[in-house]
């Protein structure tokens, strides 16, 4: 294998223990060892960790800022981007450099980001949210489960590594669109340079989640908001029937009730039946669904209390994103 140097950016707000006792020791360990580390911080610190470069950020930045002050700052040819929460597996420098070596059209590898083993329950749940095919096969399980490789359109800086040839030809990430900004730089790299992102299960991550309710329900939340914004302004990676079927649940689930109502109350009965019937049928495969998943749930972990706060967080999170998608979707501009 060609000793490609890689830089390795993580945009931090400050040290933290996820930092000091996973990610870096993580990263120290890899089977690939010709690479730096790149910390972009908002507070300053005076710690130091073996291969690695602390840069603090003034004024104050986001996610999106801090990975562009990276990369300029990067002496690699290929660029990977972690986030402060994960840490990855020690093979994976030396499976997604294997993969860049195939092909001068691969401009990007990613692979899975998994709940590691030591969460706590709430937070497994929030996993298996990502993680679950009803929790959001729609827009692909293969971003938090190992699946297939395949190529792919858009994919999360928590396990993202592209050339920096191909990142400075696109101007890098956009702020404006944080926690959206992945998706706005995948869709440049693929549609504007007319290259390829990699999806390979063996370029594995661990990601900790947010836990249920609250916390994970902020992510979703801001995640539909971009998600439906972008299904407007880049319909080629957002405008697709898997991000779409949460806002039609949800428009089933509250409208359906009120316009077989309407339907009653204009003594319409030849339609208002038949749409009871249906509507009860559509509502209780979903029912079926969420209790086989709980199920698959309960058989892989055998804990019923994880099994049935997945279940109730699969429900919710469905009903979170639905409407705010629908609200992106109609924003003309996303607070930043």
């Amino acid at each position: 294998m060609k000793r490609v140097f890689v830089s390795i950016v993580i945009p931090i707000i400050k040290i933290n223990d996820f930092l000091r006792k996973e990610t870096i020791p993580a990263l120290l360990k890899q089977t690939y060892q010709n690479f730096e580390i790149i910390i972009i911080t908002d507070k300053t610190s005076k710690e130091k960790f073996p291969k690695t470069i602390i840069i603090p950020s003034w004024p104050k930045t986001g996610p999106a800022d801090k990975r562009d002050m990276g990369v300029q700052k990067a002496k690699g040819e290929v660029i990977a981007f972690l986030d402060d929460d994960s840490y990855p597996d020690e093979d994976w420098l030396k499976k997604a450099l294997g993969i860049f070596e195939k092909d001068k059209k691969i401009t990007g590898v990613a692979g899975p980001n998994i709940t590691p083993p030591q969460n706590s329950l709430r937070q497994k749940a929030s996993g298996y949210v990502w993680a679950t095919w009803l929790g959001s096969g729609g827009a692909g399980t293969y971003r938090c489960a190992v699946s297939p490789r395949q190529e792919v359109d858009d994919f999360p800086t928590v396990n993202l590594l592209v050339r920096k040839k191909d990142f400075l030809a696109v101007g890098g990430f956009d702020s404006h669109f944080w926690p959206g900004e992945d998706t706005v730089f995948c869709h440049n790299l693929v549609y504007k340079l007319g290259k390829k992102i990699i999806y390979d299960p063996a370029v594995l991550v661990y990601h900790h989640r947010r836990s249920v309710f609250k916390p994970h329900l902020q992510q979703i939340g801001r995640y539909a908001l971009h998600r439906g914004h972008f299904a407007r302004i880049l319909p080629q990676t957002s405008l697709r029937l898997g991000y779409l079927i949460p806002s039609l649940f949800v428009l089933w689930l509250f409208g359906g009730p009120v316009l077989i109502f309407l339907l009653e109350v204009f003594q319409l009965c030849a339609l208002s039946l038949p749409l009871l019937f249906l509507y009860l049928l559509t509502i209780g495969v979903y029912l079926v669904l969420l209790l086989i998943t709980g199920l698959q749930i309960y058989l892989k972990e055998r804990n019923w209390r994880l099994a049935f706060l997945s279940m109730a967080s699969i429900f919710i999170t469905h009903v979170v994103y639905g409407v705010l998608f629908i609200k992106g979707f109609f924003s003309q501009k996303l607070a930043r």
